[in-house]
């Protein structure tokens, strides 16, 4: 019987030996302890004991190192059946998951099926892992009992709990277990990098739990629920920080997702297994709001590369075909455009279709993040809404604003743009729709968030005509810099000055562009031109650094007066009653008549009356005119003073002057 136990310890067969040697000390020992030989032996017995025992605790540390070494793999293997099993409802359901309830518990037990106490030659031999080739996907994927052999864990607790000490045991076990998760639960610095970075991380935690999981279901005892509870909640805020921390770091949106598709797979693998996940994917819901963000970056380089290589024009149809291919594009109908025959144009340019497009393309990109996160319908349909909202209202609105404000833009792109957003604008009721198709929920239900876009174009619109206007203004003064008047002439001048005629031909070309605008925006850029074209003028009369003027200046500066109100009686935009666009000028046409008839009695006397001829003419301005009159009389002739007309012009030219400080004081008092 010795010499069996002797054999048995040999072989590493400790629990048979355990067994023999409780024979051999209280079966057969007794019997026969009166010889020398026996005593030997029951002095051995305790000796032999300890050495079962330190060899078993060495078999289950061989073990653990092992089981450390190969988590990845185990936690690989039980993801890939999560993954097989997701498919096969997936197919069985043959529809989306949005908002679906979680999948019915599998039998989770089933990754690992050895049998407590296997005493098979495999199980005495290997200390925990065996060398299992890595199967093609689409193969059997091989449960994790195929991978791990438990039999040392089993040995030991049995050899330590005949030998009475079964707590030292497990608490050595959990010890060594909890050092081992915290090894595990630290991520590597660059895991943010790859997604294989992340699988392996998932892939350790995972095969962390699965062990010990099934430790808890095959060993009565060796742990318990309680333990395992405590370990997963540290787990799960470790790990939940971990993604916070690396998943920022992150710019891709396309990882973003392939990140959170892991993530859901690693939630419901462990779900699986009984673990409560809702915090991750509590976690998921913060991970969305970053994926919108690397989404809206994206789009941004999208948008503006459609912007820059715009080139602004109508597109061209030539064929049917063309013809049906945008219109399959963009929501466009025009009864009127369909009779036209070939060749004929759109109204707008080529980045309304694909501006439409790409949005259509970020609504779809938003909900593939909503996919297996167990939302209701009414909660994707609330995401998609709110981060299209920020596609429009800032992306978009940014990249629109961005080519409106370009410094080289020219009117022309201008008025294409007013065009193109009123034509987008149309287009957000069809978006709404697409929305509503995708994810069922009407717009008319409670709480439904409206898109932002009419906005968005309206005030991109806004932004067009107001760049308009300036851009229009600044021409204007381009013009303007070329006048060249001579105020000290004596000519009578009979034509308007060139660069005046320059500049309301311009007027002319730039206003017939506009027939496509919303006639407001033609009518208000017309009258702002105007506006600003006498407002030019008047400044050019009233400069400081024009000192002295003569009748003769006066009279050419009336006929591009003449030159201007003739340009705004021909009607260069339709819209406008009568004589509107004439009163633009009508401060300059009031002043101009007053000095070219040198009616002063008539503005004196009727100063102040709702009816007055002269009711637009400032005293102050009039007066400015006044000393620039009087002091060419003085200064133009130096025998002025011996003329009798001449010294009773000037004399008059005072009186008025005198006149008009006393108005002024008089209406400031």
């Amino acid at each position: 019987m010795y010499s069996k136990l002797r054999d048995q310890m040999k072989t590493k067969r400790h629990y048979p030996a355990l067994k023999t040697l409780e024979h051999l000390e209280h079966t057969y020992l007794p019997q026969v302890s009166h010889y020398r030989f026996c005593k030997v032996m029951v002095d051995n017995i305790p000796k032999l004991r300890e050495e079962i025992k330190d060899v078993s605790m060495s078999d289950l540390k061989d073990f653990l190192e092992s089981i450390r070494k190969h988590s990845d793999k185990i936690g690989e293997t039980a993801m890939k059946q999560a993954q097989q099993q997701r498919n096969l409802d997936n197919i069985i359901l043959q529809q989306p998951r949005i908002g679906s309830k979680r999948k019915p518990k599998k039998d989770a037990y089933t990754i690992f099926d050895t049998e407590i106490g296997s005493t098979s030659p495999k199980s005495e031999q290997d200390s925990g892992i065996l060398d299992v080739e890595d199967e093609e996907d689409d193969e059997e994927v091989p449960g994790a009992q195929d991978l791990v052999d438990f039999s040392p864990v089993y040995r030991c607790l049995h050899i330590y709990s005949v030998l009475g000490a079964r707590e030292t045991f497990e608490n050595y076990y959990r010890k060594q277990r909890r050092k081992q998760a915290r090894l595990v639960l630290q991520p590597p610095s660059n895991m943010h990098e790859t997604l294989d970075g992340y699988r392996k991380y998932f892939n350790q935690i995972v095969g962390f739990f699965v062990v010990e999981d099934h430790i808890l279901h095959t060993t009565q005892g060796l742990v318990n629920r309680a333990y395992i509870d405590e370990l997963w909640e540290m787990a799960l805020s470790k790990t939940i920080a971990a993604l916070r921390t690396h998943s920022s770091y992150c710019s891709d949106p396309n990882l973003v997702l392939d990140l959170k598709n892991l993530i859901v797979l690693f939630a419901d693998t462990l779900q699986v297994y009984g673990f409560p996940v809702n915090q991750l994917f509590d976690m998921l819901l913060e991970i969305r709001d970053q994926y919108s963000e690397t989404l809206l970056k994206k789009w941004s380089g999208i948008f503006r590369n459609i912007l820059d290589s715009d080139n602004y024009s109508p597109i061209p149809v030539t064929s049917e075909e063309i013809y049906k291919k945008v219109v399959g594009q963009f929501p466009f109908q025009d009864t009127e455009l369909e009779k036209q025959p070939f060749p004929k144009k759109f109204p707008f340019s080529e980045f309304v279709p694909k501006v439409y497009n790409q949005i259509k393309e970020f609504i779809y990109a938003c909900l593939k993040f909503s996919e297996d996160l167990h939302l209701s319908s009414t909660e994707v349909d609330d995401m998609i809404r709110k981060s299209t909202n920020l596609l429009l209202t800032r992306t978009l609105s940014s990249s629109l604003q961005n080519v409106i404000k370009r410094k080289n833009i020219g009117l022309t792109e201008l008025v294409q743009i007013i065009i193109n957003t009123t034509h987008l604008e149309k287009s957000c009721k069809y978006l709404e729709e697409f929305i509503t198709n995708i994810t069922n929920v009407l717009p008319e239900t409670v709480h439904t968030t409206k898109l932002y876009g009419t906005t968005t174009f309206k005030d991109a619109r806004h932004a067009a005509e107001e760049e308009i206007y300036t851009n229009l203004n600044q021409k204007i003064d381009q013009f303007l810099q070329l006048a060249d008047y001579d105020w000290m002439t004596g000519d009578l001048g009979n034509k308007a000055s060139d660069y005046l005629v320059d500049l309301i031909a311009f007027l002319r070309s730039t206003f017939a562009v506009f027939t496509h605008l919303p006639g407001k925006v033609a009518q208000t850029a017309c009258m702002s031109a105007c506006k600003h074209l006498a407002t030019s003028l008047m400044q050019l009369l009233l400069e400081a650094e024009v000192r002295q003027l003569t009748l003769g200046a006066l009279q050419q500066f009336n006929l591009d007066v003449r030159e201007c109100e003739q340009f705004a009686r021909s009607g260069p935009v339709p819209g406008f009653q009568e004589d509107t666009l004439q009163l633009a000028f009508i401060d300059l046409r009031q002043l101009l008549d007053l000095f070219l008839q040198w009616d002063w009695s008539t503005y004196l006397a009727d100063y102040g009356q709702p009816t007055c001829k002269y009711l637009r003419v400032n005293p102050v301005t009039a007066l400015t005119l006044l000393e620039k009159m009087k002091d060419t009389s003085r200064k133009n002739n130096m025998f002025a003073q011996f003329r009798k007309n001449e010294r009773d012009k000037q004399k008059l030219i005072d009186t008025v002057a005198k006149q008009l400080r006393g108005l002024i004081s008089s209406h400031h008092s």
